[in-house]
């Protein structure tokens, strides 16, 4: 049996992102957005999530820039950490979800693991780049730390996935995050996930280096 296909990855690539443009509204978003957009759509293959694709005012230059210092990047879940390119850095990601400190805390206090490992993100926080994907109470639970005064991170990058807590959390971010002070990017709904939110951190790495389709 033959089957006829393309086999070469950088024409996939290519091909790929041409027909993103093509089928995409990308018009209102500025380079370094429509780089962010198509990421997504790519991740999802849905080029209409791209009307729920909300950036605040300086939030890639902001990303951007902390990304380019070497910033620490903070992950909710370990299919996040590893989704994120590491050709692009030189400082691995974090994340604390298997952190034996994390499980103590969550059966002491009763809530999720999640939302345990954020407190241990608390010192790196300032100036950092956070990349939520799965969990919703841990968005929840960062955006209650920020608000009680908790170093403020140079960019979340908010997309967790489901149907219980995700699109809420994620609206909250987007409600709250001028009121605190914040840069954030979110795809607003129930729609998200690990791939999509570091192919989003990917983005603005690839950016850095001058990468554009």
């Amino acid at each position: 049996m033959a089957f006829e296909y393309e086999i070469n990855p950088q024409a996939i690539e290519k091909d790929s992102f041409r027909q993103i443009r093509k089928l995409t509204e990308l018009s209102h978003f500025d380079r370094e957005q429509q780089q962010v957009v198509m990421r997504i759509v790519h991740s999802l293959g849905m080029p209409e999530l791209a009307e729920q694709v909300r950036f605040s005012k300086n939030a890639c230059e902001s990303g951007m820039a902390a990304l380019a210092e070497e910033c620490e990047i903070l992950c909710d879940v370990e299919m996040v950490r590893q989704g994120i390119t590491k050709r692009m850095i030189s400082r691995l990601p974090s994340c604390y979800l298997n952190d034996p400190r994390t499980v103590e805390l969550a059966k002491e206090t009763g809530e999720t693991r999640s939302m345990a490992a954020v407190e241990l993100w608390r010192e790196s926080l300032a100036g950092s780049v956070v990349v939520i994907g799965n969990a919703p109470t841990a968005l929840f639970r960062l955006l209650e730390m920020i608000e009680k005064g908790a170093g403020k991170p140079a960019l979340i990058i908010g997309m967790p996935v489901g149907f219980v807590g995700a699109a809420e959390s994620k609206q909250a971010l987007w409600d709250v995050h001028e009121q605190l002070g914040i840069e954030c990017i979110t795809l607003l709904g129930r729609q998200g996930g690990s791939a999509v939110s570091a192919a989003s951190c990917n983005a603005l790495l690839r950016c850095n280096r001058g990468e554009y389709y």
